[in-house]
């Protein structure tokens, strides 16, 4: 047994199939919490002492706590603290500000830009500053904890009066402090979204200015490329040439190659990628369906593939229906239909099943919903994403075994961010645990009926606090701001 003390535990979980976080093999044991720390683990029989709570997890599997690598959860950790969606699904952790699109550091007069628009209207855009939002989540204590990035797009629009042209260097250096201040004050990193035209102007050279301030306190950079489509290798290069010289992690966002005509071609990113990986810290998050979700957009419309509604502010009542439906009840094109739809949001089919199952997996992918919460009819990856991946593809697919998922969703995430107290059962790492039924866990979320909880998720602590419960105990919220060595 290894143990970090020996003081009398708040709780011991026995007869678990344990499932560490590392990748290493499950086995049958123990886990000792005290206040919000693990303080033992071992097999059935070695933990001596009784806890304050005894749980018998009999036929349950004992895993750490999910940690979602790609969310834009930003503000709903404010508005729905209880975080439900994610909850349910055994998640602990999120790590929102990706795509270039964060609450800090930008406010608004007028309604949101897209993609910023994803987040919520203007007065959801309250934080001038990365500490202004981290006394907000203190406040608030959302049921899971958080952690964040800074998005450029973000940066752009708070410091730059044209957006359409690259930052000036005193625009650089005034985005610089920004970043500087969020890292200082608990940032993770920080993103950009190249694909959106809140931040498409941005050059390398912007790119690799502004990380240099991010690398100078350890943090990560991720990125939703210039280009998924035809052009994603080249995309592959300019995100890691910037990352290199920026001297930071690179994280690549939704890894995909999207589009029929590329349909098959992660048989050529994957293996570029891996390459790129000898020589430089490179991840992708996944998230484990093959359609995507966004704003409504002229420049990805067609016929090709199917293309639902997923909100319209001018047509609510078309939410859930597909855009060639639409058009056809209209009597018009889809691109006539697409502007009478606007502003709005979609759900793009847009991948094949086979590049999937290659991105989840691969060594270097970790799980991510991507989800969109302040979607009227979001995408089902909001509320299914990790029991999907356990059940589905590791469970009936046998796409990898259930050590595998797990590590993909926890000791993997964790690494990658830098959170080193979090992602693995084991002595001395806070207490973000879930006891899920292997045989049974898997998501019911669909694209008709997306808003439908997962099963199998029996109960979820987060920092040593019961904080979901399947079958209805008292649970408390207990998450927090989490960063580096946190």
């Amino acid at each position: 047994m290894f143990s970090q003390q020996d003081s009398k535990p708040d709780w011991v979980f026995r007869n678990a199939r344990i499932i560490d976080g590392t990748g290493a093999p499950s086995y049958l044991g123990e886990v000792a919490v005290r206040g919000d720390v693990i303080t033992a683990v071992g097999p059935v029989g070695t933990i001596l002492e009784q806890g304050t709570n005894e749980i018998d997890l009999a036929g349950l599997a004992l895993a750490p706590g999910f940690i979602d690598a790609h969310t834009h959860d930003d503000r709903i950790v404010l508005d729905a603290p209880d975080m439900l969606p994610k909850i349910s699904q055994g998640v602990t952790t999120v790590v929102v500000g990706n795509c270039g699109i964060s609450l800090v550091p930008v406010q608004f007069s007028s309604e949101p830009p897209p993609p910023m628009n994803l987040l919520g209207n203007a007065a959801s855009y309250q934080f001038p500053t990365f500490a202004d939002y981290a006394a907000a989540i203190a406040s608030v204590k959302p049921a899971i904890n958080v952690a964040a990035l800074i998005g450029h797009s973000a940066l752009r629009l708070a410091v730059m009066p044209d957006i359409t042209v690259k930052a000036t260097d005193a625009e650089i250096a005034r985005m610089g402090d920004m970043l500087t201040e969020a890292m200082e004050n608990g940032a993770v990193g920080w993103s950009t979204g190249l694909f959106y035209p809140t931040n498409a102007a941005a050059d390398a050279d912007e790119v690799a200015a502004l990380g240099r301030y991010v690398s100078e306190h350890a943090g990560v950079y991720a990125t939703h490329m210039r280009n998924e489509f035809e052009n994603v290798l080249e995309s592959i290069d300019e995100s890691v040439a910037t990352a290199k010289n920026a001297g930071t992690p690179l994280i690549i966002s939704h890894h995909k190659c999207a589009g029929v005509e590329n349909w098959g071609r992660t048989e050529q990113t994957l293996p570029k990628i891996a390459a790129l990986a000898e020589e430089h810290p490179i991840n992708f998050d996944v998230y484990p369906y093959s359609a995507g979700s966004t704003n409504l957009r002229a420049d990805l419309m067609t016929d090709t593939y199917p293309i639902m509604i997923s909100w319209s502010e001018p047509h609510p009542e078309m939410t859930g229906r597909y855009i060639v439906d639409i058009a056809d009840e209209w009597g018009v094109d889809i691109h006539t239909a697409t502007s009478r739809l606007q502003p709005a949001g979609a759900i793009y089919f847009q991948m094949d099943e086979d590049d999937v199952r290659r991105v989840l997996s691969s060594d270097l992918s970790m799980i991510g919903s991507d989800g969109l919460p302040h979607d009227v009819h979001p995408h089902p990856r909001l509320w299914g994403t990790f029991p999907r991946v356990l059940g589905h593809y590791s469970r009936d697919v046998g796409l990898f075994n259930l050590e595998t998922a797990v590590h993909k969703m926890t000791g993997l995430t964790a690494k990658v961010f830098g959170l080193t107290r979090r992602g693995e059962i084991a002595p001395g790492k806070f207490a973000d645990l879930v006891a899920f039924h292997p045989d049974t866990v898997g998501d019911l979320a669909t694209y008709e009926s997306p808003l439908q909880q997962s099963v199998g998720i029996d109960w979820v602590m987060v920092n040593g606090a019961l904080s979901f419960s399947a079958n209805g105990a008292p649970t408390t919220r207990a998450g927090r701001l989490v960063h580096r060595d946190n």
